[in-house]
């Protein structure tokens, strides 16, 4: 068993050392090979849907469930069945960080040898829309998981912060810069420099989460949501979605050359053809993703 360290704001870290096999995910959608720390699932309406699954450590991040994480996201990613991903955790947390037990004794030549935050850049590297589903404790480490999600639906319970600072730390998986673009300079520096927690619908004030809805129906928007935008032309919402993040890694005139790039590209696919038509005939489009 594990146990809570908490901190003003909750939640800082887990310490869980037990072990636990889930086996292989159980519900409606077909399940992929079994793993230890998730529970992953193929929906109907083409979405993959993975469960973080440490429920007594609070979905505490080990390395273990990072490489399971990014390895499962990235199986669903190449399938042409998948058009959307949804990440969650369970109605209590996200995810309440990284497992600190891992960390406490490391080294910097540890930390870095290890590099187990390059699982961070196997998810940010994810060609499909990834949408967190976020309930309860969403802290340190699994702020940064969420944030590295395209969107984030927040039920009303869900909280979120950096609390890195109270165990003599700061955020090291891109927490100060995510953050700082989703929140700006001010509240950015509050809740990493002096632990402050957002409340969900101050996220979703602050810009840092889509929507907020009652903690019941939170994983089912986000499933609706995701079927939504899996029904949209692939090529599109893929050349559509790495024209939005090269907003904010180049210049604006960088990124109007790449959204020109794209948006050029398209016209050389099948779906535009099949888009237009579609649009003029006033009927739906079939598309092929291609």
């Amino acid at each position: 068993m594990g146990h809570v360290h908490a901190g003003s704001g909750g939640p800082v870290a887990i310490l869980y050392s037990q072990k636990c096999r889930t086996g292989f995910a159980q519900g409606k959608g077909k399940s992929l090979m079994a793993y230890e720390n998730i529970l992953v699932e193929r929906l109907e309406g083409r979405v993959g849907l993975v469960r973080l699954n440490r429920p007594k450590a609070l979905n505490a991040l080990n390395a273990q469930l990072m490489r399971e994480l990014a390895d499962a996201l990235h199986e669903l990613d190449r399938d042409d069945a998948i058009g959307c991903l949804v990440l969650t955790g369970n109605d209590r947390a996200f995810a309440a960080g990284a497992d600190i037990k891992e960390m406490a004794e490391a080294s910097a030549i540890d930390m870095l040898n290890r590099d187990n935050i390059a699982q961070w850049d196997r998810l940010a590297a994810l060609r499909k829309p990834l949408i967190a589903a976020v309930s309860g404790w969403c802290l340190g480490g699994g702020l940064e998981l969420a944030m590295i999600c395209d969107m984030i639906v927040a039920s009303e319970s869900a909280r979120f912060g950096q609390p890195e600072i109270t165990i003599g730390i700061m955020p090291g998986a891109g927490g100060t810069q995510r953050l700082t673009r989703a929140v700006g300079k001010a509240i950015a520096m509050e809740m990493i420099l002096n632990n402050r927690n957002l409340s969900a619908d101050e996220a979703a004030r602050f810009g840092l989460v889509n929507r907020v809805v009652p903690p019941e129906i939170y994983l089912d928007e986000t499933l609706k949501l995701a079927r939504e935008i899996a029904s949209r032309a692939p090529i599109a919402v893929r050349l559509a979605k790495e024209a939005i993040n090269k907003a904010f890694e180049n210049t604006l005139a960088e990124g109007i050359a790449t959204e020109r790039r794209n948006f050029y590209f398209l016209f050389a696919t099948e779906d535009q053809k099949e888009g237009m038509a579609a649009f003029i005939a006033k009927r739906d489009p079939q598309w092929k993703g291609r």
